[in-house]
C-alpha cells in the first residue's frame, strides 16, 4: 500500500498498484466505492493485464484518510489524486474512471494536462444538478448534520448490497460532502472541459441507463461515446468483455 499527503494537515490518500509496463492506468472510483473493490478483477484480465495499475481511493472513501476540515469539491479530489500520481512519479497516465471518479478525472486532466494521457470514463457526471433519481441526488438531499445523524445509516438501507459494501467503508461527512459538490459540478462545467481536452477520450454509456445526453455534441468535439448492451451504471460488472476491451484500447 501507498499513501500521499493531500491537505497539508497529514491527511493521506492510499491506494495499492500492480507493476507493470507504462504509461500506467489509474482507476478511480465513483460516489461512496473504492478502486479495488470495483476494477481490479479488469486489470487482472489476460487481456488488460501488464501495465502498471493503481487503484486510489479519493479522500473520505475506501482506505484513504477522511479529515473533517475537508471540503471535498471535484477540484479537491483531483488535488488528491495529482498527489497521488505525483508521488507516484507518474506523468501521461490512463484514466479509467466511474461515475464521480469521472468528473473527478475530468477536472484533473483540465488542472495538470501533463499527468493525463487518456480518458476511459464510464457513465461519467458530466453536468450539475443531475436528475432526482441519481445516487448523489439522493445523499444531497439531507443537511450535512442530518445526514451524518442517521441519514448515512437511512441510505445504506436502501442502496443495493453491491453500492452498500463501500458506502459503508466512506466517511458520512465526507460522503454528503462529496455528493453536494457534485450535484453543483465544476466551473467551467465537467462537460465543457471534457469537449476542450486534447488527449483520447472514450465514454462508455450503458444501454440500460437510457440515452446519454448531448452525445452528438461530445462526439463532435472528439469524444468516443459507447453505448455497452445489457449493461446499466456498473458496466464493469454488467459487462466485463466490452469494459476491458474499453480499457486495453481493442474496442
Amino acid at each position: 500500500m501507498r499513501q500521499a499527503e493531500f491537505d497539508g494537515r497529514g491527511s493521506v490518500v492510499r491506494w495499492t498498484e500492480t507493476p507493470g509496463e507504462e504509461p500506467a492506468r489509474v482507476y478511480v472510483h465513483g460516489l461512496g466505492a473504492m478502486s479495488a473493490a470495483y476494477h481490479a478483477h479488469i486489470a487482472a484480465r489476460p487481456d488488460v493485464a501488464g501495465r502498471r495499475s493503481l487503484f486510489v481511493d479519493l479522500p473520505g472513501h475506501g482506505i484513504s484518510d477522511r479529515p473533517e476540515q475537508y471540503g471535498y469539491a471535484l477540484a479537491e479530489h483531483a488535488d488528491a489524486l495529482a498527489a497521488a500520481l505525483d508521488e507516484a512519479e507518474l506523468t501521461g497516465a490512463e484514466l479509467i474512471a466511474h461515475s464521480m471518479g469521472g468528473s473527478v478525472a475530468v477536472v484533473l486532466a483540465h488542472r495538470r494536462p501533463g499527468l493525463v494521457s487518456r480518458l476511459v470514463l464510464t457513465e461519467a457526471n458530466l453536468d450539475p444538478y443531475p436528475p432526482a433519481t441519481a445516487g448523489s441526488s439522493g445523499i444531497a438531499s439531507f443537511g450535512e448534520e442530518e445526514f451524518v445523524d442517521g441519514g448515512h445509516a437511512r441510505v445504506l438501507e436502501k442502496a443495493g448490497p453491491l453500492w452498500a459494501a463501500t458506502m459503508r467503508l466512506a466517511g458520512p461527512r465526507a460522503l454528503h460532502r462529496s455528493a453536494v459538490h457534485l450535484r453543483r459540478g465544476s466551473d467551467p462545467t465537467m462537460r465543457h472541459i471534457l469537449q476542450g481536452l486534447d488527449v483520447e477520450r472514450l465514454y462508455l454509456q450503458g444501454e440500460l441507463s437510457g440515452a446519454l445526453e448531448g452525445r452528438d455534441a461530445l462526439e463532435a468535439s472528439g469524444v468516443r461515446v459507447v453505448t455497452v448492451p445489457g449493461a446499466g451504471h456498473n458496466i464493469m460488472f454488467d459487462n466485463p468483455d466490452v469494459f476491458a476491451a474499453a480499457v486495453s484500447g481493442r474496442l
